[in-house]
């Protein structure tokens, strides 16, 4: 399998559950020294694994990464998008820029990657793609509106390609998280200058805890695995009863 984004928080649980479960993994984050990390304790507990430095936004870096996981492991079974950037800002805040870079990695990366990965996937039986969206691409989050738009943009490309190749075998879900307890969740946190009434807003109801990386990882390992053979094109929320 093949995951990005797994340097740290949920990219790092899941290539390490996926590893215990027995899968070969190709991990890839911009960040050198934590993708060496995950692949060191995935090799300690026994699993197989191998690393690259990709930044998802660069075709040319994404092709390259996913050739070297074809040649390394003879063929690819799962691509698993967890690679992603934001942070809460006011909307007068956010300059072109930024704007830009939100886009590229939470939605142009992950057409990269499925792009580069597609044919490799295509000829394996069972092949499938699990996105990671948000409840921000399922409801507007106010000052989140770059991040909301690249989250529910990314749900509704799952749902195309499930269309698109549900005929050749192939399947693309997404997981939608409310808060995980991550090193990103640091950018999201609300701010004094926020209106008070939103605050409220970014906390679940269950003892107002949010989910650890592994909660969510599970749920990318069922949907890539054989007893979601009947799911596709799917948003599984994990929040807590966030959107009850």
């Amino acid at each position: 399998m093949f995951v990005t984004g797994a340097a740290s928080g949920l990219g790092r649980a899941t290539a390490k559950l996926f590893a215990a479960e027995g899968a070969a993994v190709y991990a890839v984050d911009v960040d050198s020294a934590g993708i060496g990390e995950t692949v060191e304790a995935i090799r300690a507990a026994g699993g197989s694994a191998e690393s690259g430095v990709c930044d998802v936004s660069s075709s040319a870096a994404v092709k390259s990464s996913i050739a070297a996981a074809v040649a390394r492991f003879g063929g690819l079974d799962v691509l698993a998008n967890v690679a992603g950037i934001g942070r809460t800002a006011r909307f007068e805040e956010i300059e072109e820029e930024e704007w830009e870079r939100t886009i590229a990695v939470n939605l142009t990366g992950v057409f990269h990657t499925t792009k580069a990965a597609l044919a490799h996937l295509l000829a394996r039986p069972g092949g499938n793609i699990v996105n990671v969206s948000s409840i921000a691409g399922l409801r507007g989050q106010a000052y989140n509106s770059h991040y909301c738009a690249s989250k529910a943009g990314l749900l509704n490309f799952t749902r195309a390609l499930a269309l698109e190749f549900a005929s050749r075998g192939l399947r693309a879900n997404c997981v939608c998280p409310g808060g995980i307890l991550t090193p990103l969740i640091r950018r999201f946190q609300p701010r004094e200058d926020f209106e008070s009434r939103l605050i409220a807003y970014y906390s679940p109801p269950i003892d107002k805890k949010m989910s650890q990386p592994e909660d969510v990882a599970h749920a990318i390992l069922f949907l890539a695995s054989e007893e979601a053979k009947m799911i596709n094109g799917a948003g599984l929320v994990i929040d807590g009863g966030t959107l009850a």
